[in-house]
């Protein structure tokens, strides 16, 4: 156990024939004590500035760990968010190129309807056109036919047209019926 400024105070030595000087031993004594006390005082408050310190050192390591903890939590939460992000964009792209896909299929029958259209108007059109030539064309016939020129060389009576009216209509029918059926 180390001397505290007491026991050196309190120290008594033995005296001997030709010992040391007392008051000198004395002096001495009251200076080491003195010397030794503002030792302790200082070890005393070094002591506490180190109980301070480690302390602080204490509460900054943490400090630090709390920080450490959180960056590695926000790393954590950063990476998840990314990988959301990424996964959503994935998704996003994956859509657009299924209602892409969607929106050129359904161009393409679109597309391919109204060529089948454009092909049945087309042959619509080619009938229809040959039809009406030939009823034109039989039109044509019956006005270069002679028998317009054999109504002016008539002198018939009224009886006699009605009668020829009616044979006409009934070859105008068998023609218009022909025509039908080639149409």
């Amino acid at each position: 156990m180390p001397l505290s400024p007491l026991d050196i105070h309190n120290k008594e030595f033995t005296r001997g024939f030709r010992g040391y000087a007392e008051d000198e031993v004395n002096e001495f004594l009251d200076q080491i004590i003195k010397d030794y006390e503002i030792i302790l005082r200082e070890k005393k408050e070094l002591e506490e500035k180190i109980k301070t310190m480690t302390e602080q050192m204490s509460h900054y390591n943490t400090l630090e760990e709390t920080l450490q903890k959180s960056i590695v939590v926000a790393q954590e939460a950063a990476e998840e968010v990314r990988r959301n992000s990424q996964k959503e964009s994935k998704l996003i792209i994956k859509e657009a190129e299924k209602n892409a896909d969607r929106i050129v299929n359904e161009a393409l029958g679109k597309a391919r309807k109204i060529a089948i259209e454009i092909d049945e108007l087309k042959k619509q059109s080619k009938v229809f056109r040959n039809r009406f030539k030939m009823l034109v064309e039989a039109q044509l016939d019956l006005l270069s036919t002679d028998d317009w020129d054999h109504l002016m060389e008539y002198d018939v009576g009224l009886t006699d047209i009605q009668k020829h009216a009616r044979k006409e209509t009934d070859e105008i029918e068998i023609t218009s019926e022909e025509l039908n059926k080639l149409l």
